[in-house]
């Protein structure tokens, strides 16, 4: 994004609409809700007409827009509702008579309308567009001609969040609405069927995770109908945190490819980056809910709550099999056909410049190199020999380089923080929201006996390990800032491989000292091969 002609607006967009979700979430006023609500409907409409040169481009922002009135019209309803009848916007005070209005009618005319059913309904209609849910689902995928970390923020962890976490927020009014949690069920339902359906046939890579999306939401939007609010927080945070760095992966593959957002123009990229599509693994096994991982989990903790005996129950357990069956149907589609596929891009991605490799060209002069200067006219660039095709090369990716390398270090350790002690803080979130202890602490060791690292659960130790990654997150921005700093200095950048060297010695080191020796050993093995 460091080439991009307009990168400021980007950047303030992006902290304006990031600061609105926020404040959204720290809002305990109907009034602030709605004005952050606002809010966030205007920044994601600027955000997605960000790239405002293209016909399609301005098709799909007319069209978000459009959504996000018709949510911000039943919003407002219920807003009126609230002054009308609770005669406060304070939200304290409204769940406070909300018992008192149970048998609460609204006259319109002669008709006479249940009021929580009819303010819970509005709210849930508001929510259910802005988390594009079935039939108001046609926004998302177009949404998609934002720029990748915009994608991020609308599609994973942010946007389609908000309109689930209103639900949880008024979870006081849907105790008493019985009509308007059936339909938050068969919303959910259908949506998580269809989104999982549609996401196998979908070709461009973007659009696949956007449907991703919509499948997913639609368990949050099912269980909130289940009233299990706890269940469904926490497989939110797993699937946010996992889809925001699904679109960081994807948004790499897609700069990669020559910004082709065609699967069936992509394949072999682990030749090129084979620790992206590492953890293009890890994440897609962790959305699709296999065993041993966050999400497999936070799913079984959703599905125990759906699992009852009634017809619509039925008809949901049919709807979460068919999500259940075709979700490692997509997530296998993805990671196959873009990392391990043959190789199906332009000549021009898997070109010599490319396959040199930063560092190789960076330390040694490869005699294919020479092939390179002879047979492409270089000198239209100002090279005209190996050493200032190197320093061409590397003026012309230090940027992407220094981001990418920094993201998947702070993406390694993220994946390996909730990979192998998510379960601890699944522990400690139920536990600390109860006032007994609904799970024994044993359970989940008992459970899940291949973990890395054997953690006992005390808390002292809990407090340690997430102390240790505090810091080691703060020190790897602060490198990054540095390193931004410093990418003029050529031979600073050279030395980069060294400082890699010398950081995950410290880390592994940290870690377990016999991982350093046998990590060693084989670097050893490999120069001495």
């Amino acid at each position: 994004m460091y080439r991009e002609a307009f990168i400021n607006r980007l950047l303030y967009l992006l902290n304006l609409f990031a600061t609105s979700v926020i404040f959204l979430f720290f809002c305990y006023d109907f009034f602030l809700i709605m004005f952050a609500w606002e809010c966030i409907g205007l920044f994601s409409l600027l955000l997605v007409n960000f790239y405002s040169t293209r016909i399609y481009t301005i098709k799909a922002a007319l069209k978000t827009f459009v959504f996000s009135r018709i949510s911000d019209m039943f919003m407002f309803i219920s807003f009126f509702l609230t002054i009308v009848i609770f005669n406060t916007t304070d939200l304290s005070l409204i769940f406070l008579q909300t018992p008192f209005l149970t048998f609460h009618y609204v006259f319109i005319g002669n008709t006479a309308i249940h009021f929580l059913t009819l303010f819970s309904f509005c709210l849930v209609t508001s929510g259910g567009i802005k988390a594009a849910q079935f039939f108001a689902h046609v926004w998302l995928p177009d949404a998609m001609e934002a720029p990748t970390p915009a994608s991020a923020l609308i599609h994973s962890s942010t946007l389609v969040i908000a309109g689930v976490f209103l639900i949880i927020r008024f979870s006081v009014i849907f105790e008493f609405t019985l009509f308007t949690n059936y339909y938050l069920i068969l919303l959910g339902a259908l949506t998580l069927s269809f989104g999982s359906v549609t996401a196998v046939f979908q070709n461009d890579i973007k659009k696949l995770v956007a449907y991703s999306t919509i499948s997913q939401i639609g368990y949050l939007v099912c269980g909130c109908g289940f009233c299990c609010y706890e269940e469904v927080l926490i497989y939110l945070i797993i699937h946010a945190l996992n889809k925001a760095f699904l679109f960081v992966l994807v948004g790499y593959t897609v700069h990669f490819f020559s910004g082709n957002t065609d699967m069936r123009q992509m394949g072999a990229a682990y030749l090129y980056s084979f620790e992206i599509c590492v953890l293009l693994f890890g994440v897609c096994f962790n959305l699709a809910g296999l065993p041993y991982s966050a999400g497999f989990l936070g799913k079984e903790f959703l599905l125990f709550q759906v699992l009852r005996d009634d017809f619509i129950s039925f008809f949901v357990r049919g709807c979460w099999l068919v999500s259940f069956f075709f979700t490692p149907i997509y997530m296998f589609i993805l990671v196959f056909v873009v990392s391990f596929g043959p190789k199906k891009g332009t000549i021009i991605v898997y070109s010599d410049s490319w396959y040199l490799g930063f560092y190789q060209t960076f330390m040694t002069y490869p005699t294919h190199l020479k092939k390179v200067l002879t047979s492409t006219d270089w000198s239209t660039f100002g090279v005209t020999s190996v050493r200032t095709l190197n320093h061409f090369l590397l003026a012309r990716f230090q940027f992407t380089l220094l981001t990418s390398r920094s993201t998947i270090y702070l993406l390694f350790f993220f994946w390996c923080f909730f990979f192998f002690f998510g379960e601890i803080l699944l522990l400690t979130t139920f536990n600390f929201n109860t006032l007994n202890d609904l799970i024994p602490s044993s359970f989940f060791l008992l459970f899940k006996t291949h973990t890395v690292f054997l953690m006992d659960n005390s808390n002292d130790y809990l407090n340690q390990i997430i102390f240790f990654y505090i810091t080691f997150f703060t020190l790897s921005s602060f490198l990054f800032l540095l390193n931004l700093r410093y990418t003029s200095n050529y031979k600073y950048f050279l030395n980069l491989l060294t400082f890699d060297y010398i950081f995950w010695a410290v880390i592994l080191y940290v870690f377990s000292w016999q991982l350093l020796l046998i990590s060693s050993l084989f670097y050893v093995w490999l120069k001495v091969r």
